[in-house]
């Protein structure tokens, strides 16, 4: 099971498609407050559907808080600065996505963090500045399943909460 850290996000429907991927892949979507909104957020509701209840979903009031409860595993922080294609890391079971704010990304302290394994990007057109945060984790996501050959983690199967 991959885990996706969203910090701080801002815009609901960006975090209710995210708990929509979460509930339709085996991610684990940890949210780092403060939030933008409320998980009671109509947006965020309409954009997640019917699936909030089948999503795994933690809150932490920071980021420290969020790695304590992820000890060991690898974290990539996605930025536009970044020099490591997303696509060239060879990902495994319960490694850390990390996205920041939509606004303006993650900071320098987060992108200095200890436990920062890898800053990675995804690849754009010159002059962009950046994808939706909900469609970059999608692609991020997919692609680490799909270097696992899609597999289901099974029930039996240890993970990381």
């Amino acid at each position: 099971m991959q885990h996706v850290v969203l910090f701080e996000p801002q815009i609901p429907p960006n975090t209710g498609n995210s708990i929509r991927l979460a509930a339709c892949t085996p991610v684990h979507l940890h949210l780092v407050e403060p939030l933008g909104f409320t998980l009671a957020d109509a947006q965020l509701r309409r954009a997640g559907l019917d699936y909030h209840d089948l999503a795994k979903v933690s809150v932490h009031p920071s980021l420290d808080d969020c790695f304590d409860g992820l000890p060991g595993q690898r974290v990539f922080a996605f930025t536009g600065h970044g020099e490591t294609v997303f696509s060239q890391v060879a990902y495994e079971d319960g490694d850390v996505l990390l996205f920041g704010r939509e606004a303006d990304g993650l900071p320098a302290e987060v992108l200095d963090h200890p436990r920062i394994t890898d800053r990675l990007r995804l690849p754009m057109l010159p002059g962009r500045r950046s994808l939706n945060l909900s469609n970059t984790v999608a692609i991020a996501v997919y692609e680490a399943w799909r270097q696992r050959d899609y597999r289901v983690p099974s029930a039996t199967d240890a993970t990381v909460s």
